[in-house]
């Protein structure tokens, strides 16, 4: 509830992108943090306008079938009634008390023991049930402009933190159009910056100029050149992705088709040497995809950000809310750098694929800065090598770190790995799941649909 949204939609005829992630508090400036050297996670300062309400009231109002009252019916019987927490959830959930322990609003609301639920145990959040009830019968306004608004703020005020009632009021969703890159005889479409998905699209753009797409799938070729691709398509993002208001290279400059061939023209068959080439040119998450018989499909990603947020829970509510304020950077004249109204960099994005202008797949790979290379490592596998969606999540994924290190998951060979370091890439193996993100796919076939859930994460695919 107290979180930011992204949606891709397919209606039948055409594609519909949805910006619903909120702006910082009018009062921030780059002097409020000028004693930070770094941007908060945690507290109010780490908290920007949610906008995941405002995602469900715009997608209801313009493709939804039922009643905006109806859809909450099962959330608020589950927060009245409790759901068994999984054993992933249970994991993370405990996790969390040593970097949200301190705040009251988290330990009452999420640790009413004294500890984390086990997994299996049951977890009731009556507060958030009436919060639920209270956005479905008046349509988000009690979220925004009403009495939900009101506890909102008067918390805000009471801890010292900037958000006020007109941040929340003035808060709108956007209605934009996918920027699409073609790969191949598909494209994949994301939404436009403030998320990362532009780098997907600058990685794939590079791809289609090197003989990755003809490696065989886990080589050493296979992950060398998709990593050296995501290199420069990760300092890009780093370097240009912002609000679009405060943007200094536009999307299409980013996406030219010369620069991205003059890029693919710097990889060879050894590692970069960091930083990655700068890009020549003229600058905790929940996913779902949905598909119906009509041939509608539906793109969704919404997210606290780092695990349960910012640590603020809103008294009386069950409202969580988000540390996305963490998104931005204090480095000075940077287009993404802290300021008022404005939206941060954002790494959660809803990806979606069409062939021959026609829906193909609906997809997403949860993980903060794993999200955009699981895009690219998706793509690559479902239509350069044709494998089943799930066998494309099950399979083992690379991941380069904010400092270009690259990590192996196991199930790689030992020769793989011994190959991409001899070829100069700062390479390990983690043994564990967590840094791999977590896939959901449904992908268009002639007849029905093939749905994909990925291991790493408690989702599901399901048919109805």
């Amino acid at each position: 509830v107290g979180s930011d949204a992204f949606a891709i939609v397919w209606n039948g005829s055409q594609l519909h992108g949805l910006n619903a992630s909120g702006k910082s508090p009018d009062a921030w400036s780059p002097q409020k943090f000028s004693n930070h050297t770094e941007m908060p996670t945690s507290g109010w300062d780490a908290v920007t306008v949610p906008g995941a309400v405002s995602s469900w009231v715009a997608l209801s109002q313009k493709f939804g079938a039922l009643p905006f009252r109806e859809l909450f019916e099962s959330a608020i019987n589950y927060a009245e009634q409790g759901f068994p927490v999984g054993h992933i959830t249970a994991r993370v959930w405990d996790a969390s008390i040593e970097r949200l322990g301190g705040f009251n609003g988290f330990r009452d609301h999420f640790l009413p023991n004294g500890r984390a639920p086990l997994p299996g145990e049951n977890f009731k959040r009556p507060d958030l049930a009436r919060t639920l009830a209270r956005i479905a019968e008046s349509e988000g306004d009690a979220f925004y402009r009403g009495d939900l608004a009101n506890k909102i703020v008067k918390q805000s005020q009471r801890e010292n933190g900037d958000l006020t009632l007109d941040d929340l009021s003035n808060h709108r969703v956007e209605w934009v159009e996918p920027l699409s890159q073609s790969y191949g005889e598909v494209e994949l479409h994301e939404i436009p910056p403030n998320g990362q998905g532009l780098a997907a699209l600058i990685a794939l753009g590079i791809l289609a100029h090197l003989p990755a797409r003809s490696s065989d799938p886990d080589t050493a070729d296979f992950v060398h050149y998709q990593v050296e691709a995501m290199k420069i398509a990760i300092r890009a993002a780093f370097d240009h992705i912002s609000d679009p208001n405060f943007a200094q290279q536009t999307p299409t400059e980013l996406l030219d088709e010369e620069s991205l061939r003059t890029a693919a023209g710097s990889i060879t068959s050894v590692a970069s040497k960091l930083p990655p080439l700068s890009l020549p040119t003229s600058n905790d998450t929940v996913y779902l995809t949905a598909a119906d018989q009509s041939g509608c499909m539906v793109s969704m990603i919404q997210s606290n950000y780092m695990g349960f947020g910012s640590g603020i829970v809103i008294e009386g509510t069950g409202i969580s809310m988000q540390n996305r304020g963490a998104g931005f950077t204090l480095e000075n004249g940077h287009p993404n750098q802290v300021a008022g109204g404005k939206r941060p960099f954002h790494t959660i994005i809803p990806g979606f694929v069409t062939k021959d202008g026609e829906p193909s797949m609906a997809f997403g790979v949860m993980g903060g800065h794993m999200q955009h290379q699981g895009h690219v490592q998706m793509v690559t596998r479902i239509y350069d090598h044709a494998q089943n969606p799930q066998a494309a999540s099950d399979a083992p994924r690379w991941y380069l770190t904010e400092d270009f290190e690259l990590v192996l998951e196991q199930g790689f060979s030992a020769d793989v790995v011994q190959e991409l370091a001899r070829r100069g890439h700062n390479v390990s193996v983690f043994m564990g799941r967590e840094m791999f993100g977590g896939a959901q796919l449904i992908y268009r076939l002639d007849d029905g649909y093939c749905a994909a859930s990925d291991h790493r994460k408690e989702g599901l695919a399901g048919g109805f």
